[in-house]
């Protein structure tokens, strides 16, 4: 695996690949390397015949307060687990190489509605730096194919949106969200728990299992939200939001809508946790 750090490095070997009439994949990833990113590799390589992965904290995508000093950045493992997994190039620039004019002078690209709601709404101007961010490596590698994870339901969505509203000529995949033995969604922040938050974390998913079910049943939304964040308060969690939403826009569902998913996120000591769960209302079957 070639590793690269700049942009006139990364665009020769592009060009090399593409005289060659090769498909290129993008994996976009802030590091720090878990099972989950590596599935994305792997179902990137099933597709096409070079991958590409990144890994670039960005910057933009943290607001005050967070964690963007204490992110881990773990490049050499990350490097070593890439390779492993087949990755053909690893580009992994500085921020003056992403941001030459600085985090405030950079040109941003917003995504209206979808981007102010659920986590949006949370942390304001966290997806503006995302689609800011995947916009510039669209750019700079022109695949033809960029995979992310589903764990991140809306940012899958929201760049979606993004490559259909400003034509970009790629295809987004979205892999499904990889999971620990106990049912917790793998993350990088996963990292921030203590062994006993730790053993608490998998009743996230626990509670969104029930809460799909609820609504299955004939549980009115409101109702199933409020008791899902109940329960979450009740086992430590700080519930940051629990919803039921529509698949195809994450609008609250009608009543005739079937195609459904449940999203939350919810602070347990310094994590942030988010999950999700599609599922279908009229045969009560979960995706």
């Amino acid at each position: 695996m070639q590793t690269v750090h700049d942009i006139a490095a990364l665009r020769d070997s592009l060009d090399a690949w593409r005289a060659a009439g090769l498909g290129i994949a993008l994996v976009p990833t802030m590091g720090n390397l878990h099972a989950g990113h590596l599935a994305l590799v792997a179902a990137a390589r099933a597709r096409v015949d070079r991958v590409v992965a990144t890994v670039f904290v960005n910057p933009l995508q943290f607001g005050p307060g967070e964690d963007l000093d204490s992110y881990p950045r773990t490049l050499g493992a990350d490097a070593r687990h890439l390779a492993a997994a087949g990755c053909h190039l690893l580009f992994a620039p500085s921020e003056a190489v992403m941001y030459p004019r600085g985090r405030d002078g950079h040109t941003a690209v917003d995504v209206p509605g979808l981007s102010a709601v659920l986590c949006g709404a949370s942390r304001p101007g966290h997806f503006r730096g995302v689609t800011t961010v995947v916009a510039k490596l669209f750019g700079l590698v022109q695949p033809d194919l960029a995979v992310f994870g589903q764990k991140d339901y809306q940012q899958l969505m929201l760049i979606r949106r993004m490559a259909a509203d400003l034509s970009m000529d790629v295809e987004i995949l979205g892999v499904p969200t990889v999971r620990e033995p106990d049912g917790l969604a793998m993350s990088s922040r996963n990292g921030y728990l203590s062994p006993a938050e730790r053993a608490r974390a998998p009743a996230l998913f626990r509670t969104l299992r029930d809460l799909a079910a609820a609504v299955a049943a004939g549980a009115p939304p409101a109702r199933a939200e409020h008791d899902a964040t109940q329960a979450l308060s009740a086992l430590g969690f700080g519930p940051d939001y629990v919803r039921v939403r529509r698949r195809t826009d994450l609008a609250s569902p009608a009543p005739e809508d079937g195609a459904l998913v449940v999203l939350a996120a919810a602070y347990l000591g310094r994590a942030r946790l988010i999950d999700n769960l599609e599922f279908d209302r009229q045969t009560g079957t979960a995706d």
